[in-house]
């Protein structure tokens, strides 16, 4: 990498980037890189980042992105956005101010302009079609620095392999692989998990870009592309088994006459995580809605990601098949509701996959009280 982007990469940081050390200064660093080396003055041209994609957890991303390099980088460059709904950037332009933020509508310029372009994207489709746009103008028009680009999203294994030999077939542009753990609530705090895969170099500057701006820690997988995006797949089969367990725990429970709030401070009691204490709550409340959360269809795909990676390394999962089922059962019922008029969420949370298991019982799917008759000793 050249010395203009270490040091302007090295600018962006800050101590704070370390994880604080306990009393025995034995705890693991949130960053597990030596930091970049400052070889010479700062450069007179700040470093360029680039963010596309600003979902419910990419648009948090890019905020405290935003606001953190706008009060720690010297001389710090605004963010360059993009996002297929145009309106969801100028909310945020209007919102942090032009010293944060520029809104563009052209990839183009994303790819030609920036240093470091973040993705975060819906589905291995999506983050397809983006990352050939990005190839089709660098091939017009070959950088003359290094390039990183930084894929969030929760992708095939394979997949992130092919996107590296994707970019790579581009001078000077790096990938790396860098999906994330988290709520949009956990985002918002900026203690978002970050897995890293990929070139070495440039994974070190991304991590003290990233850490602390938008997340707390980093876990580094090595060089092999594929195994952040495989470690990722494996922490959403943990969560995603423990809302089936949850699901079907809440649908015993009503049959039973244990109020819903019960088991939700129990939830909290012995499953003290934020994000199972989110989705617990919602299960409980009956609150579905994926505007503040994660859609369904997300849902569906990481799980069809994760039924796909089992049967490729014969390591079945069933409780993965049972909540694969449970979530288009959700989602089939959902969609119907909305084509009837019967159903105010747009867009159903994957915590919505307690509808199958309470159709499967006789209950309503999404309108549950969880009342019953208590039974007295």
């Amino acid at each position: 990498m050249t010395d203009l982007l270490h040091s302007a990469l090295h600018s962006a940081t800050s101590l704070s980037g370390l994880a604080s050390q306990g009393n025995s200064g034995t705890e693991t660093p949130a960053v597990p890189y030596s930091r970049p080396t400052t070889p010479g003055a700062s450069p007179t041209v700040p470093i360029q980042i680039g963010f596309v994609g600003l979902g419910a957890i990419g648009g948090v991303m890019a905020k405290n992105l935003a606001n953190y390099r706008a009060t720690h980088s010297h001389n710090a460059a605004p963010i360059l956005v993009w996002n297929r709904t145009a309106a969801k950037a100028d909310a945020l332009l209007k919102e942090l101010g032009a010293n944060k933020i520029r809104v563009t509508n052209s990839l183009e310029q994303i790819a030609t302009e920036c240093d470091v372009i973040i993705t975060a994207l819906a589905n291995d489709e999506v983050v397809r079609e983006i990352y050939e746009k990005f190839v089709a103008t660098l091939k017009h028009t070959p950088p003359a620095r290094h390039k990183i680009f930084v894929e969030t999203s929760t992708i095939y294994p394979t997949f992130a392999g092919e996107l590296d030999s994707l970019v790579s077939s581009i001078p000077h542009c790096h990938l790396v692989a860098s999906p994330v753990f988290g709520t949009p609530a956990v985002a918002a705090g900026a203690q978002l998990i970050i897995v890293m895969s990929g070139d070495y170099r440039s994974k070190k500057e991304v991590a003290y870009m990233l850490v602390p701006a938008v997340g707390r820690k980093v876990i580094d997988l090595g060089g092999n592309i594929e195994k952040a995006p495989t470690f990722k797949l494996i922490g959403n089969s943990m969560i995603l088994g423990t809302l089936e367990i949850f699901a079907e725990s809440y649908t015993l429970a009503e049959k039973s006459g244990i109020p819903a709030q019960e088991v939700h401070k129990l939830v909290k009691e012995i499953f003290p995580a934020p994000g199972l204490m989110r989705y617990s709550e919602r299960m409980s409340t009956n609150n579905f809605d994926a505007k503040t959360g994660f859609s369904i269809n997300g849902g569906i795909k990481d799980a069809s990601h994760i039924r796909r990676l089992t049967a490729v390394h014969n390591s079945p999962m069933p409780a993965i098949d049972i909540a694969h089922q449970h979530l288009i059962t959700a989602r089939a019922i959902h969609t119907g509701q909305v084509q009837a008029g019967k159903e105010a969420v747009d867009v159903l949370d994957w915590s919505g996959i307690v509808a199958g298991a309470r159709v499967a019982a006789g209950l309503d799917p999404f309108e549950s009280g969880n009342v019953g008759v208590v039974q007295e000793d």
